[in-house]
């Protein structure tokens, strides 16, 4: 839940590259503050020992849901269903591929620091992949600035008569 929280929370500040395929909704402040109380519900629930396994149906539906969600959100426009399908996938095949990993590491170091390792890695990850996202806008804006600034500049050096 945490990447669907972290990119709703993007759509809804205007920090996805517009020609993405979001839909306009996953922006919706409801939806930003379902989302982020799923993601928050899952951090704290995760440390539990009652939580059932990631593996359990339910957790994998939800996983296919939030994983298609994300992956359409980030993808380019006329890629968003390829997107969703390669976020589901990587959604459902992170949980089996972490679950044995996720085992190991509660034997060794109890359930409480593990999940925390693991909170701060899912948040660290949808952030890079959010960051991931922006380049794109940033380069051409930046791109756009410096041509401006060399412009200015040959303008001042020159006396002004160059465009």
């Amino acid at each position: 839940m945490t990447p669907l929280a972290a990119v709703s929370d993007a759509a809804r500040r205007g920090a996805l590259p517009r020609e993405n395929g979001w839909p306009v909704w996953l922006g919706h402040p409801a939806v930003v503050a379902v989302s982020k109380a799923l993601s928050a519900g899952e951090l704290w629930g995760d440390k539990l020992k009652s939580a059932p396994d990631r593996i359990v149906p339910a957790g994998i539906a939800a996983r296919l849901v939030a994983g298609a969600l994300t992956g359409a959100a980030l993808a380019p426009r006329r890629l968003a269903v390829i997107g969703g399908l390669l976020g589901a996938g990587a959604a459902v095949g992170a949980a089996y591929l972490t679950f044995a990993a996720r085992m190991r590491a509660l034997r060794r170091y109890g359930q409480w620091p593990t999940g925390v390792v693991e909170d701060a890695l899912a948040l660290g990850l949808s952030q890079a992949v959010l960051l991931s996202a922006r380049p794109r806008q940033l380069r051409a804006a930046e791109g756009r600035t410096t041509l401006l600034a060399k412009r200015d500049l040959a303008r001042r050096t020159s006396g002004g008569t160059r465009p």
